[in-house]
């Protein structure tokens, strides 16, 4: 049983009927121990799905956003690293596939308490944690005091994540964290690994021996393709073999790139933890995390800013490339507050023309490889858009960002907290009942305030 909820904060919003949706997907996705993206499609703890559904919890339940953010934590490697997915042990093996057994991590030295994969996602969650505590003191004193134990609890383990992918994953040594699989980004088949993959051998064999959960409960048109999952599991197979190390990457694994949305989250954590450590008295560790996240800033400024197509691309830390695909990756740089004047007003400019328009798609519609049904390669997503809102709000495009505040509380009304959407038409794709597209809405409905670290103006 999970706690009882705390009752909501007023919604300035009218659509009533949207808010009490949103929490009935969350109670339902509740398993008395952590939220689950999805029952049937997605039957474990996510990690970036964990943060963004904190930040819908705020509202309604921070304790159990609390649980959430804890239980993933608790699963952290000795490292640093935070997996990307914490396994049930509820869940039976061949329910989620790859499942435990395949990544094999209990059987490795120096393993977490709990079974987990081996790779990561964006380390959203120190902005989720600072978004609980910032709403907690409109639940009570109580709520406000469990806020700042929970954040003193947290904060060295953020702090560790961080450290890990500054100083274990800077594969290219330019000061940007590389991803070791297209599964890490969040953006799974984007069009924007397609060069790095074409690389990585594409072995159908190696698919015999697994079945592939996700096409018993989802249409294959609009998931993966066999090729890409050949791709996927190969990755983790040299990974986990590895043993999940991360030193000379770009010698030995095939695939290790910098992402411009990866590396922006990672900044934007660190502007959190600025927030974060000043409400814990580290006045020295504010300073640090502020002047981290300009660092980060530059570096993605310098490696992934394309000047001929004025857009943040992702880079190949093996060969040095830039990919040449444009994706909703390239917008989230506007995140970040210390962005260079011309880059911003190019990321609106992008956001603004035909090749996306709001709300974004999750690559250029005007493509060869865009796909309005197929995942990453063109449907339309709640949680990017919601970072691309906040980019907006912190440079003062307030009316783009209520713009898109409202087209996509109207997309989730009028079909529903699918897990994506249809760019043209607006249908509902994959998981009907998607739990980081109900919790963003809360967000989306009851705060329109811009974070405390926007530029004025």
């Amino acid at each position: 049983m999970h706690p009882q909820p705390s009752a909501p904060v007023a919604v300035p919003d009218p659509s009533a009927e949207l808010w009490q949706s949103a929490v009935r997907v969350l109670d339902t996705n509740w398993s008395g121990d952590h939220t689950v993206p999805s029952r049937r499609l997605y039957p474990h703890q996510w990690s970036w799905d964990t943060a963004f559904i904190a930040v819908g919890l705020a509202y309604v339940n921070p304790t159990r956003a609390w649980r959430d953010l804890r239980g993933l934590f608790e699963a952290q490697w000795p490292d640093g690293r935070v997996p990307h997915i914490v396994f049930d042990p509820a869940t039976a093996e061949d329910d989620y596939f790859p499942g435990p057994g395949f990544w094999n991590v209990p059987v490795l030295a120096g393993r977490p308490a709990r079974r987990s994969t081996g790779i990561v996602q964006p380390p959203l969650h120190a902005l989720a944690a600072w978004e609980v505590y910032r709403h907690a003191a409109a639940h009570g004193a109580a709520c406000a005091s469990e806020a700042r134990t929970e954040l003193a609890w947290l904060y060295p383990r953020l702090v560790a994540q961080q450290e890990y992918l500054t100083e274990r994953r800077d594969a290219g040594g330019g000061g940007l964290a590389s991803i070791v699989h297209p599964w890490e980004s969040g953006l799974d088949n984007s069009p924007a690994w397609d060069q790095a993959l074409a690389e990585v051998p594409a072995d159908l064999t190696l698919l015999e021996h697994y079945r592939r959960r996700d096409l018993a409960v989802a249409d294959a048109a609009h998931r993966p393709t066999d090729q890409d999952y050949a791709r996927y599991v190969g990755l983790v197979l040299n990974y986990r073999d590895g043993g999940y190390s991360d030193t000379e990457l770009v010698q030995r694994h095939p695939f290790a790139v910098e992402c411009p949305a990866f590396n922006s989250i990672l900044g934007v954590a660190e502007l959190a933890l600025t927030q974060i450590a000043g409400v814990l008295g580290r006045t020295a560790d504010a300073r640090r995390h502020r002047d981290r996240a300009r660092e980060i800033t530059a570096a993605l400024s310098r490696r992934l800013w394309d000047p001929v197509s004025r857009t943040f691309r992702v880079r190949d830390a093996r060969t040095g490339r830039l990919g040449p695909a444009r994706c909703v990756n390239g917008l989230l740089p506007l995140m970040l507050p210390d962005l260079p004047a011309d880059q911003v007003e190019a990321i609106m400019t992008e956001a603004r023309s035909e090749r996306f328009g709001l709300p974004a798609p999750s690559t250029d519609r005007t493509a060869a490889f865009f796909d309005a049904h197929r995942y990453w390669r063109g449907p339309v997503w709640i949680n990017v858009n919601w970072l691309l809102r906040r980019g907006m709000q912190v440079h003062g495009f307030r009316g783009e960002a209520e713009q898109l505040r409202r087209a996509l509380l109207r997309l989730v009304h009028e079909h529903g907290h699918y897990e994506y959407f249809h760019p043209e038409t607006g249908v509902g794709l994959g998981a009907p009942t998607f739990s980081w597209t109900a919790a963003l809405c809360l967000d989306l409905l009851a705060d329109r305030s811009a974070p405390a670290y926007s530029r004025t103006g």
